[in-house]
């Protein structure tokens, strides 16, 4: 395989809804269960039609928020795109993923005017060191699926609970056709969850993250998604990972997932 989806085909209605059928490759094979796809490859289709619907040259995404309603299944889907608010300076667009006849992720995003703002531009998040000369980690290869073996990571420094890794993939989002930049490194994002578990191998607990959330202060550039990461688990069952994202020209955004804590072998 050399991309994590095939297009089946592509439809856009006379209101400009956009629905995108779709057949995921053995690439999109998720970490916890063996016959769904992994949130990462599944948020960089999302972004592929994101990244092409009624594309505007003034506007850019600013936002993106997903919630998993469930497994994603493995094999046929399809994503239908639309615009739920529009406007002259915002527009709030909808996506959402379904298979098996269940809906599996919903998306919003906000697509913002852009403007020149350098006079007052500033930044409090700092760089990192880059991906150049950072030693491959293979820890990451702990986890199972498809998804997990497609990607490269590197690492100058983690422990359990932070670090920073930087990920990379060579593969293409849907087959026969190029990836951005940006759907590129969106499709790794929700790998942040895994990177630096609170706990040593094997898990005792389950830590699924329930949502993605992304912002964006500028859209990222190059091959390498670098993910400074935080995980924090609380004391009621629900966790936290957050992450600052970087490119190889410095911080572009951040992400946070919510998790949900489950203690493996309780009925």
């Amino acid at each position: 395989m050399t991309a994590y989806y095939q297009l089946i085909r592509r439809e856009t209605d006379a209101q400009g809804t956009v629905e995108a059928h779709y057949r995921s490759t053995s690439l999109a094979q998720g970490a916890w269960n063996e016959h769904e796809q992994h949130m990462a490859p599944a948020t960089g289709i999302i972004c592929a039609e994101l990244d092409q619907f009624s594309p505007r040259n003034d506007m850019r995404i600013g936002r993106i928020s997903l919630d998993i309603l469930g497994l994603i299944p493995a094999g046929e889907f399809k994503i239908v795109t639309k615009v739920i608010r529009p406007g002259k300076t915002i527009e709030l667009i909808e996506s959402e993923m379904s298979a098996q006849g269940k809906t599996c992720i919903t998306a919003r995003t906000w697509r913002m005017l852009t403007q020149n703002s350098q006079s007052v531009h500033g930044l409090e998040d700092r760089p990192v060191e880059g991906p150049e000369q950072a030693p491959v980690w293979e820890g990451i290869r702990q986890w199972p699926g498809g998804y997990i073996q497609s990607i490269e990571a590197r690492s100058h420094e983690r422990r359990a609970g932070q670090g920073i890794i930087w990920l990379s993939t060579p593969h293409e989002m849907i087959d026969g056709e190029a990836s951005s930049d940006f759907v590129r490194l969106m499709g790794l994002v929700d790998t942040a969850n895994g990177i630096v578990p609170r706990q040593d191998w094997p898990f005792k607990w389950g830590f699924p993250n329930l949502d993605l959330q992304i912002h964006l202060h500028r859209i990222p550039q190059g091959q390498w998604l670098g993910l400074q990461t935080v995980q924090q688990y609380g004391d009621d069952g629900i966790g936290l990972t957050s992450s600052v994202l970087h490119d190889v020209n410095g911080p572009f955004g951040r992400s946070e997932q919510i998790l949900t804590l489950r203690q493996f072998g309780e009925s």
